[in-house]
């Protein structure tokens, strides 16, 4: 019995940890929620003055259904060109959504949060013309 409550606790704490998957279109219904979102970046924004980097994820803004933060502080982390290196890119951000200016936003410190979906990014190769 004593085994089985172990099991019990460990794996109830295995499910706490996860994290809720949702599609982009939906980030705006989990507001305050951390989950993972694997969705196309569409369009990017480096703000200049301050190095903080502007992800739109599912749609060209201002039509996103979520924007992924960079803070500037935290962009030497990153990708050296992130704005330019995600842009058209299929990704993985996991996070907290927050809402910013009636839209939904997931500030990302690590690279750890942003990741390529590689199933989506598969380099194919040159196909030869004749």
């Amino acid at each position: 019995m004593k085994n089985l409550l172990i099991l019990f606790i460990a794996l109830g704490g295995l499910t706490a940890s996860a994290q809720t998957k949702i599609a982009a279109k939906d980030a705006a219904k989990h507001l305050n929620q951390t989950v993972s979102i694997c969705d196309k970046i569409y369009s990017s924004k480096l703000i200049e003055n301050t190095g903080m980097v502007l992800l739109d994820m599912g749609d060209r803004h201002p039509n996103q259904y979520l924007t992924v933060v960079i803070k500037g502080e935290d962009k030497a982390k990153f990708h050296a060109n992130a704005e330019e290196y995600y842009k058209g890119r299929d990704v993985c951000v996991t996070g907290k959504l927050i809402d910013y200016k009636g839209k939904p936003e997931i500030i990302v410190s690590s690279p750890d949060d942003l990741k390529l979906n590689l199933s989506d990014n598969i380099v194919k190769p040159k196909q030869k013309v004749n």
